[in-house]
């Protein structure tokens, strides 16, 4: 469901911003890249499932032990192809910065690397700065070209479908117990999607938003003057 609170100016402009990178053709030079987090459950069963055999499903006991939570940094290069997914303990600003490292070290010949991703506290360059120094930090920062999605605006983040899809294909409704095999079950996934290539077909565009949001272009450049 699209929830947008005010298509205000800064609304309007952010959105084209986005729309626009995404309406640019495959580049290596520039690649763009869309960045997002999800929370993960760990879960362990009490009784250990009863297998299927024949004329009898699958069964799984409804106890189950909570074993504390994780967290995955889902990212994609839509019309690459390319996946990044990355579990991790948290979504702290250091294991963000260290997950912003491997995009850079994937990308060596890009002049710039577009990244798209929200407004969360740690989605800045002190994350980088405070972990590795104002020099490097700083210098690892600058190989990206941010774009920030508006407030109430995560549905223009292509993560987000890239979350959707390894929820559904890779946790679906197992019970994963430890960091550990999460990261064995999403390195398989991640493996698969970059060996297939799956891209990500995004239709909406600029003109789109324009005429279902019936916004007047006039506003994005008074905000942006």
């Amino acid at each position: 469901m699209w929830c947008i609170a005010e298509l205000n100016e800064e609304y309007i402009a952010r959105m084209e911003d986005v729309l626009t990178i995404y309406e640019k053709p495959l580049s290596e030079r520039e690649p763009v890249v869309c960045v997002d987090e999800k929370p993960v459950v760990l879960h362990a069963d009490v009784r250990p499932p009863r297998p299927m055999r024949p004329g009898r499903i699958a069964r799984r006991d409804s106890e189950y032990e909570r074993c504390g939570t994780a967290n995955v940094f889902c990212g994609v290069q839509p019309k690459a192809g390319r996946h990044f997914t990355k579990p991790t303990p948290n979504r702290s600003s250091s294991q963000f910065a260290d997950y912003l490292v491997e995009i850079v070290a994937s990308y060596p010949e890009a002049d710039t690397i577009h990244l798209v991703m929200d407004n969360l506290s740690s989605h800045n360059r002190k994350a980088l700065v405070d972990r590795f120094g104002e020099t490097i930090g700083g210098l690892l920062w600058e190989r990206f070209t941010v774009h920030y999605t508006p407030k109430h605006g995560s549905w223009l983040n292509q993560a987000e479908i890239e979350i959707s899809l390894f929820s559904r294909q890779c946790l679906g409704q197992r019970r994963i117990p430890s960091l550990d095999q999460l990261q064995r079950e999403a390195m398989a996934w991640n493996w698969k999607m970059n060996r297939d290539r799956v891209t990500i077909n995004w239709q909406f565009t600029r003109r789109k938003a324009r005429k279902k949001f019936g916004y007047n272009r006039n506003k994005i450049t008074r905000s942006e003057n």
